[in-house]
């Protein structure tokens, strides 16, 4: 098996020529499908999931496969030690809409846990790096995910409706509520400390959320689910039932008031 900093090498390498592709290609009309409930999806999003098709599994042969893009097929990953889990374009309606929150998001599971993660905003140039018990970057430089340990003030990156609804339990302290539609550019952004945490809920697909696992966690962050348990990737079902993510001492306090959340799962 690869090492973790080769296979980070062979990540922002196929990011960075998947995002050039993707700016080549903005500068001219979109052709846009919808997905319906899963949304809309365009000629982007296809180029780049070729692109990275050809250059992730000829690298890697070995490797298991799971892309929003590419038809799921469990007999080329379910058993496999290592998976490549990706968004060719994470927040694609940000995309369609010219706002600079997409993402190309390109994680690897090792045994069913997030072992490296590459997300790249192709229109800001950030370039996320990181594998658990290796270096997490931005654009090469270190990056530590947050060491607050408090909610009260905290800078959550998430929908403000979410944490204002009136199901809660207690209202949430006050908070700055940070907007990003790419869910993978939301974890890249704990696992920098540029957000305190994030919250997901309901269920989330891995390929949207791998990446960011691995990033936050070698950042020295916290992931689990809403209550408290490991995400375990490369299931039959590719879906965590929501995530909760953040620095080390924040992510008790999350899981204290997300825990009595209902589990997806049991409906």
């Amino acid at each position: 098996m690869q090492s973790a900093a080769s296979d980070l090498e062979l990540l922002e390498a196929a990011a960075r020529e998947a995002g050039a592709l993707a700016r080549q290609l903005l500068a001219k009309p979109l052709e846009i499908q919808s997905k319906g409930e899963a949304g809309p999806v365009t000629n982007v999003d296809f180029a780049v999931n070729d692109l990275l098709t050809e250059k992730l599994r000829n690298a890697r042969p070995d490797y298991g496969w799971l892309s929003e893009e590419t038809p799921d097929d469990h007999s080329q990953r379910i058993g496999k030690q290592r998976v490549f889990m990706l968004d060719p374009i994470d927040g694609t309606a940000a995309m369609i809409a010219k706002a600079p929150q997409w993402t190309i998001s390109i994680g690897i599971s090792d045994n069913d846990r997030a072992y490296a993660g590459a997300v790249y905003n192709p229109i800001t140039d950030e370039m996320f790096l990181g594998a658990p018990g290796a270096r997490a970057t931005l654009n090469g430089r270190q990056m530590f995910a947050s060491s607050r340990d408090t909610l009260e003030g905290a800078r959550m990156i998430g929908q403000k409706n979410r944490f204002s609804d009136k199901r809660w339990q207690s209202p949430w302290p006050k908070m700055d509520i940070i907007e990003r539609q790419s869910i993978a550019y939301r974890m890249a952004l704990v696992a920098a400390g540029q957000g305190d945490a994030t919250v997901l809920f309901g269920f989330k697909n891995e390929w949207d959320i791998s990446a960011g696992a691995a990033l936050i966690e070698a950042a020295g962050g916290r992931v689990s689910d809403l209550w408290g348990k490991p995400i375990r990737l490369n299931q039959p079902d590719p879906r965590a039932p929501g995530v909760a993510a953040a620095g080390a001492a924040l992510h008790p306090l999350l899981i204290e008031r997300t825990t009595d959340f209902p589990d997806p799962r049991k409906r």
